[in-house]
């Protein structure tokens, strides 16, 4: 069980690696909400239909995640833990601390990643936080051409 663990922990860490370094080699343009209001969504909100081990398609995502495009949302879930504390300026957000979202049965819709706007950070907890800004839908894929999220949030808070 220790053993299923720590490869689960490795994995996600590994993920989670490839992941920050794709971020940090190709950064996203600054978005603009198009919106103003401030809409609060769960990882409900942004769930669809997939099959397992089915590959990603833009298609299967629902009419009402499409309509979150560059929509200010509000919503909260876990940082999915790092060798940083404090500082943190990218994480994913995961659905819960039990499940990351790169273990083993997790849906690809349960992780957003999260770029904090320009001079904003947030620290670690094992606590849930509240993430505030602009909601995208970008595909991150692993260098086995795998999608690792498909979620991204421009952040202006976290916390």
């Amino acid at each position: 069980m220790a053993c299923l663990r720590s490869r689960t922990f490795l994995l996600a860490f590994s993920c989670l690696v490839v992941l920050l370094l794709a971020l940090s080699s190709s950064p996203l343009a600054a978005q603009q909400p198009n919106k103003t209001r401030l809409k609060a969504i769960s990882f409900d909100d942004i769930k669809f239909e997939m099959k397992k081990k089915a590959a990603f398609k833009r298609s299967l995502l629902t009419k009402e995640i499409v309509a979150l495009e560059d929509q200010l949302i509000k919503i909260r879930g876990y940082i999915l833990p790092s060798f940083q504390q404090d500082g943190i300026t990218r994480f994913v957000l995961v659905r819960d601390n039990m499940q990351c979202c790169f273990g083993p049965g997790a849906a690809l819709y349960d992780c957003i990643v999260v770029e904090m706007e320009s001079g904003k950070s947030t620290s670690f907890t094992v606590r849930p936080v509240t993430v505030e800004g602009v909601f995208t839908v970008h595909e991150y894929k692993g260098p086995d051409g795998k999608h690792l999220a498909i979620y991204h949030v421009r952040g202006r808070s976290a916390e």
